[in-house]
């Protein structure tokens, strides 16, 4: 029995992976034949792609850098789909931790080293929850779609972040000189670690203890997902609401939950990112775009937080690579070809799995009607 269990957990993990792979493999295969149509070598490109992202220590090093904000957004997506949230916010949740991160460091700029990392981590996720708990509690309660919401909830969080940089935590405020784009900077004692000041082979790696604490919420967010009551209430509600109602479970408090969990996902994502590279929020760029890519990382990831692992270290491989290729001639569009590609696979497969459902409600057809058709 326990031998069955065990093959049959193999191979529901090899049903998981098989067609993600299979849709990378066949996105690179369409993508040489876009570098072909622009007069390039695919293999030179591709070569050149693989060794600005992962041919020395540096490189992968920036690799891991550009990876890390992609696990915790794409982690935020996925555990809002799990509960069958389609969470589009998670760009404004960056955003509002990335200002909660830099709010907390200006208050408690006189904390020591040894806690004031912490506090601002904390404060990051905390603004994040805040900002996605307005579209879990409507959702819930009001049955108001979470992507409506969330989309508007985006544009909103870049506004109040653009204002407190410019008016409340601006550098002027300090020094009496004209107002600038983006706050006053975090206490050193607050930035994470550098790997370069550990391992020297980094070299001009800007890439810091940040992908720890990212891999280590992956690992947190499986458990949680996978091995705990709460894990198994969420996943529930996502799969069957009103079965999961008929057996006691709370709908309202498991939705509430779910987006609350994932924004305090995306707003570490922007806590980290100021602790460990920026120091500081910076509004002349406008929206920095990792909510919007983790949707495409937990596509690709399956939702699953160890699949997310994976598919972010593809996304910085592609990010990070894409600089040598454009050093050698290839336009950089072929990468956002690629990524396209993978999605389109992916959200094929998706819908295909759908499909029979889809094809019942429109003909109205039994199950077994559908299949023979």
């Amino acid at each position: 029995m326990m031998q069955m269990q065990r093959e049959s957990k193999i191979k529901i993990a090899i049903d998981n992976i098989k067609f993600p792979l299979l849709a990378i493999v066949f996105s690179f295969i369409i993508g040489a034949f876009f570098i072909i149509w622009t007069g390039n070598n695919p293999g030179v490109a591709y070569v050149e792609l693989f060794s600005g992202s992962l041919g020395t220590v540096s490189r992968f090093g920036e690799t891991m850098l550009k990876t890390t904000p992609l696990i915790f957004t794409g982690l935020a997506v996925g555990f809002g789909y799990r509960c069958g949230l389609f969470n589009i916010g998670v760009e404004g949740q960056y955003i509002l931790g990335t200002v909660f991160t830099i709010s907390a460091g200006w208050i408690f700029r006189d904390l020591p080293g040894s806690i004031l990392p912490v506090v601002l981590l904390i404060a990051g996720a905390l603004g994040g929850a805040i900002w996605a708990f307005i579209p879990g509690i409507l959702k819930a309660k009001r049955g108001v779609n979470e992507v409506i919401i969330t989309i508007m909830l985006n544009y909103t969080a870049l506004y109040i972040a653009n204002y407190v940089v410019r008016a409340v935590l601006n550098p002027s405020i300090l020094q009496g000189t004209e107002k600038k784009a983006y706050s006053v900077m975090i206490p050193e004692q607050g930035r994470l670690t550098m790997l370069t000041e550990i391992m020297p082979s980094f070299g001009y790696s800007s890439v810091n203890t940040g992908i720890f604490i990212a891999i280590i919420m992956a690992i947190i967010t499986w458990f949680i997902l996978f091995k705990t009551t709460l894990g198994y209430e969420v996943r529930s509600v996502g799969f069957n609401p009103y079965a999961s109602e008929y057996g006691g479970i709370s709908i309202a408090k498991n939705i509430t939950l779910a987006m609350v969990i994932s924004g305090a996902l995306a707003g570490l994502a922007g806590a980290v990112m100021i602790t460990g590279l920026t120091y500081k929020v910076d509004m002349a760029s406008g929206m920095p775009g990792y909510g919007f890519d983790g949707i495409a990382v937990a596509l690709v990831g399956k939702n699953h937080p160890i699949g997310i692992l994976a598919s972010a270290f593809l996304f910085g491989i592609l990010k990070n690579g894409e600089r040598k290729m454009q050093i050698a001639g290839i336009p950089k569009e072929v990468i956002g070809i690629i990524q396209s590609i993978i999605i389109i696979f992916i959200a094929a497969e998706a819908i295909g799995s759908y499909w029979p459902a889809i094809k019942r409600k429109l003909t109205g057809k039994k199950e077994e009607e559908v299949k023979a058709s």
